[in-house]
């Protein structure tokens, strides 16, 4: 399932841009542009298109659209759209590409367009001057905020490459528990997921490894992200990573308890884990977010300890999408099915070390499936 042909994966694509055209066509406006940069990443263009970066797209609300790549060859070979035009044409320049193809689409009759929220005001105020025959607009609430909810519930292809993800995880996980005798340091953990996640196939790991030993696994996330230094050591270890399937990514995150401990210590372990065991029945369809947040809040104030980042978060072709599961999340949030979530309670101490339990959970209709299988390890 995670190797569809070139032409399933366009029906896809096609599908979701045509959901992207219903909208404009309901909600008046005429054009929506997603721009992906080395300044400001945008997933969109991938799940729209199939294309992996450094381009400009624009949906209108007949339904036909245009991307206009740096890398036309790559395009050509990765993206599917409607019409691909080359930036080279607009001298790279986003305005000039954005600028040309608005005006060139005379049969648009609503002409109103929407920028990526994230435009800087005086790239936006270029745009403005641009196209004088267009109303551009910036706002929260647009095509771009609806583009995210589109990618917050994954289809079967998607959930595919993100079980694929997890698999080829839970293959690296299984190995350094097997290894963990020979790895002595951050740098040998981090670089041994490096290279067995490329030979599994992937195309990267989803971020940064993040490999903290005792000395700093008090650290939500480790700065800087591994170094030379002693991994597992005696304590508390956290390692969290994640590998990349056609641009899917999973996030798992392992702690390595190697003993003797203190009670403090366990009693963090003891915790983190009872956590992850009452929050995840909670994941399941139509309950709101929060309910699960705040029963790891309750689970943690018990024993007078905190929880300092939220419980989950979505993940998909990034690490963090939405939703957010936080006590924070309005009750109309739901758990819907087909959403990808971590489950990732964690405590850290300065004294103590931390620990974190993290693991991916697709929400089912019938319930929930955890994908990945990170654990803590006892050595």
């Amino acid at each position: 399932m995670t190797e569809l042909s070139r032409d399933e994966l366009k029906k896809r694509y096609a599908a979701r841009r045509a959901k992207v055209a219903a909208y404009l066509k309901e909600h008046g406006v005429g054009a929506a542009v997603f721009i992906d940069s080395e300044e400001r990443r945008e997933p969109a263009l991938r799940y729209f298109t199939g294309h992996p970066s450094d381009a400009a797209l624009i949906i209108f609300d007949d339904g036909a659209s245009v991307l206009i790549p740096w890398d036309e060859i790559l395009a050509k070979s990765q993206a599917s759209c409607g019409k691909l035009i080359p930036y080279a044409r607009y001298r790279n320049n986003a305005v000039a590409a954005v600028q040309a193809n608005l005006n060139a689409a005379s049969r648009i009759e609503n002409r109103r367009a929407e920028l990526p929220p994230s435009t800087p005001y005086l790239q936006f105020l270029k745009f403005v001057d641009a196209v004088p025959g267009w109303d551009m607009k910036i706002t929260e609430e647009g095509v771009h905020a609806y583009a995210v909810r589109l990618r917050a519930v994954k289809d079967e292809y998607e959930i595919a490459c993100l079980k694929e993800a997890a698999r080829i995880g839970d293959l690296i996980i299984d190995r350094i528990e097997a290894e963990i005798g020979s790895i002595k340091t951050e740098i040998d953990v981090a670089l041994l997921i490096e290279r067995e996640c490329r030979a599994h196939g992937c195309e990267r790991t989803g971020f940064d490894t993040l490999a903290a030993g005792p000395e700093r696994s008090w650290a939500i996330h480790c700065f800087p992200n591994y170094t030379a230094g002693a991994w597992p050591g005696g304590g508390l270890s956290i390692l969290d990573f994640g590998v990349v399937c056609n641009g899917y990514t999973s996030d798992t995150t392992l702690t390595v308890a190697k003993g003797p401990l203190s009670d403090g210590q366990e009693q963090l372990l003891a915790l983190v884990q009872k956590a992850a065991d009452e929050c995840l029945p909670l994941y399941r369809k139509g309950v709101p977010l929060r309910t699960a947040a705040e029963k790891a809040d309750a689970v943690f104030a018990a024993a007078k300890r905190k929880m300092p980042h939220t419980l989950g978060h979505g993940i998909g072709l990034e690490v963090h999408e939405y939703p957010r599961v936080s006590a924070a999340m309005p009750e109309s949030a739901v758990f819907e099915a087909g959403m990808v979530v971590t489950l990732e309670p964690g405590l850290y101490d300065e004294a103590l070390g931390g620990c974190r339990l993290e693991n991916d959970v697709l929400i089912t209709e019938a319930g929930s499936e955890v994908i990945s299988h990170s654990r803590i390890i006892r050595i």
